[in-house]
C-alpha cells in the first residue's frame, strides 16, 4: 500500500510517500511544495492544487492522509493555511482516492505513543520507524512523514478510522 501524508500550509505544504509492507514501511519521498512569495495569494492556491494533483498522479498512491489543522493565535495565518488546506482536500476527494484525515495528538499518539510528545520526539521516532539516515527535512517533510505513517500505524482496515 502506498500512503501520501501531506501537512498543509500555505507557503510550504510538506509532503511524504511511504510503502506499506509486511516487512514494514518504506519511505518512497519526500519533500516540500513551496508557493512563490510574490504571488498573490489566489496564486499560491492553484499552485499548491497544480503540485498535489501532480504528486498524485506520480506516486499514485492507495490511500492520502493529510493532518487536520489546530491553532491557538494568529487567525489570519489560521484562515490562509486552512484555505490552501481545503484546495489540497479538493485535490484528494478529485481524485478518488480514500482521503483520511489526523489530528495532530492522533499523530504524535501513534508515532511516538504519546499524545504530547514534542516535535523532536516525533522527528527522531520518524526517523527510526522509517529506517532512515537522518531526520527528514525540512520539518514540514518529516511532519508530513508522520501522518502518512500515522495512516500505517492506525488503519490497519483502510475502512473505519479517519474520515472518508
Amino acid at each position: 500500500m502506498i500512503i501520501l501524508g501531506i501537512d498543509p500550509g500555505y507557503g510550504i505544504v510538506g509532503f511524504g510517500v511511504i510503502e506499506k509492507r509486511a516487512s514494514g514501511l518504506r519511505t518512497v519521498a519526500y519533500g516540500v511544495i513551496e508557493t512563490p512569495k510574490v504571488s498573490r495569494f489566489p496564486v499560491r492556491l492553484k499552485f499548491i492544487g497544480e503540485k498535489i494533483r501532480e504528486l498524485i498522479s506520480h506516486y499514485k498512491p492507495d490511500a492520502i492522509a493529510v493532518e487536520e489543522l489546530f491553532f491557538q493565535n494568529n487567525q489570519k495565518t489560521a484562515i490562509m493555511v486552512a484555505e490552501a488546506r481545503g484546495v489540497v482536500l479538493y485535490e484528494a476527494e478529485c481524485s478518488g482516492i480514500p482521503l483520511y484525515e489526523y489530528t495532530p495528538m492522533q499523530i504524535k499518539q501513534a508515532v511516538t505513543g504519546y499524545g504530547r510528545a514534542d516535535k523532536m520526539q516525533i522527528q527522531q521516532m520518524v526517523k527510526l520507524l522509517l529506517g532512515l539516515e537522518k531526520i527528514p527535512r525540512p520539518d514540514d517533510a518529516a511532519d508530513a512523514l508522520a501522518v502518512a505513517v500515522t495512516h500505517a500505524q492506525t488503519n490497519t482496515s483502510m475502512g473505519n478510522f479517519g474520515v472518508r
